[in-house]
């Protein structure tokens, strides 16, 4: 492609320095690329479903729109259709028990950590840091810079299994922190964690009474086990096993392909939605920490779910934990993606920076880490560009590790042989010594 147009246009928007761009930055750019070149950049860069919405859910929205729940305004933690299918789905899928009540739809999973952020900032003002198993998503972390808590990382590349529980009590210890935050499977790593780390976890969060906020954008993804039967094991890991101070959060996004009518839902402990905190009764007037999170903090962010959604995921779910939906055998597709894109990446002198899950291979699914040598993480972003393939930088996303995120989301059958094609011309033009 034509560098001096590519180099032109990066200047003329001012993203010079990759280090800081954003992955919306990377998205603007390689658009506005493929429109002054007239060439098809492939897009590995944006987290954005690549498959077709649910059926299930796209004909229970119309029919609810069809029977006006337009015209009325959703309660704040959701209706009952939503509440009871969330509660039912968690049981089928990661057999825990959480009551109805405390299962609450958030405006995508991303307004549900803002809300459990904004709760814990005040229900105790002497934990104001939240400690993120990075790498991790960057958006999570400018929640907490918006709402004002402080925040640390650790990598997970250098801490698993008794190392990971090891240094989390180190940093536990100082009484500072409120929340420990990660997503399982990994994004973008896609390592998952063990029983037995999450075992640990847990025992650790009641121990220091710390929420753990388990973010499961990308459910029962972990390929290498089927976690597709409702109500039988194996389930989806999760730190509700061992502790009662938890929120899972569940998205529509990706396991449903329903991000565009932003749906998510995030589920508290028994214990925790009605543990009352001294601060929220004296601040609020309300004590209890899941009353707050719905009736103080959704409710002045949007009041409430867009109706018609919340019928569209409550019918997703059920149809799941009736077992007449495998919502895991349409995304398997990313699997097939993360392969092909793997081999061609490792058959052209790139490697994989996460290249491990506690010495297992990892799963095949929607992220995966490359590095190529004698680059850092901005260079081979911005290098590829170059070639006509957008990613992102490890770095942004509180990795300590060179190298990039490769999202398979966007990539059709119809790249393979462009794709290909690029990468080897890269590795001709950039020969390994």
């Amino acid at each position: 492609m034509d560098r001096k147009v590519i180099e032109q246009t990066i200047k003329e928007m001012g993203l010079e320095d990759f280090s800081s761009v954003t992955i919306r930055d990377i998205a603007k750019l390689s658009k506005k690329l493929e429109t002054i070149l007239g060439e098809k950049f492939v897009h590995l860069e944006m987290g954005v479903p690549g498959l077709k919405p649910s059926q299930i859910g796209v004909d229970a929205e119309i029919n609810a729109l069809k029977n006006n729940c337009a015209q009325s305004y959703p309660p704040n933690d959701g209706i009952p259709e939503i509440k009871n299918a969330a509660s039912r789905f968690v049981k089928a899928f990661i057999d825990l028990d959480i009551d109805p009540l405390c299962c609450m739809p958030t405006t995508g999973s991303m307004q549900g950590t803002f809300a459990v952020f904004t709760t814990l900032k005040h229900a105790d003002p002497k934990k104001d840091t939240v400690l993120f198993i990075h790498p991790g998503f960057p958006v999570q972390t400018t929640q907490c810079e918006v709402i004002g808590l402080k925040t640390l990382g650790i990598d997970i590349y250098g801490f698993r299994g008794e190392k990971l529980i090891s240094k989390l009590r180190e940093i536990l210890s100082k009484g500072n922190i409120c929340s420990i935050v990660y997503s399982n499977p990994n994004n973008p790593s896609w390592v998952c964690f063990t029983d037995e780390e999450l075992q640990g976890i847990g025992k650790l969060a009641t121990e220091f009474d710390v929420v753990v906020l388990e973010d499961l954008a990308y459910f029962a993804m972990d390929f290498r086990n089927d976690l597709s039967k409702p109500f039988e094991a194996p389930f989806q890991p999760s730190v509700g096993k061992y502790t009662k101070n938890y929120v899972v959060s569940i998205s529509g996004s990706k396991a449903f392909s329903y991000a565009g009518q932003r749906i998510g839902v995030s589920c508290i402990s028994n214990d925790l939605y009605h543990r009352k905190f001294k601060n929220l009764e004296e601040k609020f007037g309300v004590a209890e920490f899941g009353n707050f999170m719905a009736n103080r903090v959704l409710y002045t962010l949007s009041s409430g779910v867009t109706h018609s959604v919340q019928f569209a995921m409550s019918a997703m779910m059920n149809a799941a934990s009736d077992g007449k939906f495998n919502f895991l055998n349409e995304v398997k597709e990313y699997g097939r993606r993360a392969k092909f894109l793997k081999d061609v990446l490792l058959n052209n002198g790139f490697y994989l920076v996460y290249d491990n899950d506690m010495g297992k291979p990892l799963a095949d699914g929607f992220y995966f880490t490359v590095q190529y040598p004698n680059m850092t993480a901005v260079e081979l972003t911005k290098e590829l560009m170059f070639y006509g393939i957008a990613v992102f930088p490890l770095n942004t996303m509180g990795s300590l590790e060179q190298g990039v995120r490769i999202c398979t989301s966007f990539f059709h059958k119809d790249l393979e042989n462009v794709f290909k094609e690029r990468i080897e011309k890269f590795a001709k033009d950039f020969p390994v010594k």
